[in-house]
């Protein structure tokens, strides 16, 4: 059985006085608090959501 690809993501960056759409981007993907370290399958709609806020999020790893 294959192993689901995962991206390890860590909010680097408060959403505070950004767009309301990106706080709930953020909210989406599991941030709770600043430097929270969240694991997520490696999917195209993940992707998008990371490149919406990528000024906001590092990828950590992308095994």
């Amino acid at each position: 059985m294959a192993s689901k690809k995962t991206i390890a993501i860590r909010q680097i960056k408060s959403g505070i006085g950004y767009s309301s759409d990106q706080k709930a981007t953020l909210k989406g993907l599991g941030f709770r608090r600043l430097n929270q370290l969240v694991e997520l399958e490696d999917t195209p709609a993940v992707r998008g959501m990371v490149n919406k806020v990528r000024h906001l999020v590092r990828i950590e790893s992308g095994e």
